[in-house]
């Protein structure tokens, strides 16, 4: 008979995390074997996510990033949901075509909607016709979403991302996990604890603050491992990149900017990037910026000068993109990963006073790229957390209110990924899928974990 499996991803998981402050996973860890992987470039959530679930590249799944800009639209894509978005087979369907009446849970893994997964729950806010935001979560089937926060409690939203982000978020995420095991045994459980990701962006993992992060996550994944055990599952622990210390933000928009390359609309007094009208501009995400040239003739003189950014490490072109697998329509006419200690924001205004009013809050859609800085509330803000039950009040009171929160300081982000780290001890790992130690590519993660689903490993 072959093995039911959960798949519980730690995220910035690497060896270098195991030690005394992670007991449980550092024991998994030797009765399971390591095997560390060398991360899919670039190394982002979704990216990793859909490379280990397709056993492919980003040039045929199309995941570049975790965002792009959408040519035909004109318009930039952050955090879309749709499964529809991945090309290619996915895992559980593979074992499905073998194992006939195989059944996959897939437990806030990214592109969770319209999958054909048999269970699903992932995050998503309701957005009322006044301009309110509700947080919510989304499940297939959608009685599911009722059943299990009558049981467990809704789920805590703000601890998932923002300032608060925190412990509480991976805690509801593994108790939902036993949930739905008790209630429907799935053969494939996919299992997502984002804790790590919070202070080590925050704090960088050289900071001994995130010590106690490491302890909080192995005693959420020691309790996730006893009770899989016990119900004859067979865990197996995966992570999608490492985290490293960073010490400087690059802001491509803010040089193209001084070339007359981006177009800036006013709306109100505040600044907006025209992406569409834009000759050149970037869209950022953590270690990696999609370039896209609308103009081009401007093309060489692009590169050229993205070259002699400090902190850039390699811009590709299209022969460039090729070699590493990023050679999709979604993808940038350049892509450029930053050095190890740097990372790329989307700031493109000369002066905060007229920058848009999406900037100063939680807002992972309208950004031109990933933005960190929505981990730490504004530090000129005097008692902020007063400031968002005050702001919450005059919401449910009816009145539109602005949850402006989040400061403009890049400088206070420690640490990002992104990019493949130097040091093989900052690669994501795998646990438990084989006994060896040993390293693989992320594309070889796919057929292990199928291996064992099927019982064959």
């Amino acid at each position: 008979m072959a093995d039911r499996v959960a798949i519980i991803n730690v995220v910035g998981l690497t060896s270098r995390v195991l030690g005394p402050h992670t007991p449980h996973l550092t024991a998994a860890s030797h009765e399971g074997g390591l095997i560390r992987v060398k991360p899919v470039l670039p190394a982002l959530t979704c990216t990793a996510q859909s490379t280990y679930l397709t056993g492919t590249l980003p040039a045929a799944h199309g995941i570049v990033a975790n965002g792009w800009f959408d040519r035909d639209h004109a318009e930039h894509v952050f955090w879309k949901q749709s499964n529809h978005l991945v090309r290619g087979q996915k895992l559980w369907e593979r074992a499905r075509e073998a194992r006939p009446g195989f059944t996959c849970a897939k437990l806030f893994w990214w592109y969770n909607m319209y999958s054909s997964a048999d269970w699903s729950i992932t995050p998503r806010p309701m957005y009322p016709a006044d301009g309110r935001k509700m947080f919510d979560i989304y499940s297939h089937p959608s009685s599911l979403r009722e059943q299990i926060q009558r049981d467990l409690g809704h789920f805590p939203f703000p601890a998932f991302w923002g300032p608060m982000a925190g412990l509480a978020s991976s805690e509801w995420i593994a108790q939902a996990a036993c949930w739905v095991e008790r209630q429907h045994a799935p053969d494939l459980s996919l299992v997502y604890l984002p804790h790590l990701d919070y202070n080590l962006q925050r704090f960088g993992p050289d900071d001994p603050r995130v010590d106690q992060d490491y302890r909080a996550i192995d005693t959420v994944v020691g309790g996730l491992l006893a009770f899989y055990r016990e119900h004859g599952v067979r865990p197996i622990i995966l992570s999608e990149y490492g985290i490293t210390t960073v010490t400087r933000a690059i802001a491509l928009n803010r040089l193209f900017r001084t070339r007359g390359w981006i177009a800036v609309k006013e709306e109100l007094g505040l600044e907006l990037l025209d992406c569409g009208a834009s000759r050149a501009f970037a869209i950022a995400d953590h270690q990696v910026a999609h370039v896209y040239v609308n103009d081009p003739s401007i093309l060489g003189d692009v590169r050229a000068a993205l070259e002699r950014v400090d902190g850039v490490a390699t811009v590709l072109d299209a022969a460039g993109k090729a070699a590493v697998g990023l050679d999709h329509v979604r993808a940038g006419d350049l892509v450029v990963f930053s050095d190890e200690d740097a990372w790329f924001t989307y700031y493109y205004w000369d002066d905060d006073r007229k920058a848009p009013d999406f900037a100063r809050c939680v807002d992972i859609h309208r950004k031109y790229g990933y933005d960190p800085a929505e981990l730490f509330f504004d530090p000129a803000l005097r008692l902020p957390k007063a400031r968002v039950l005050w702001t919450l009040l005059r919401r449910t009171l009816g009145f539109r209110a602005l949850m402006d929160v989040i400061g403009l300081d890049a400088g206070l982000v420690r640490g990002s990924h992104g990019a493949c780290p130097a040091d093989e001890r900052d690669w994501p790992v795998l646990i438990g899928a084989g006994t060896a130690e040993g390293r693989v590519v992320a594309t070889e993660v796919h057929d292990m974990l199928l291996a064992a689903c099927l019982g064959t490993a």
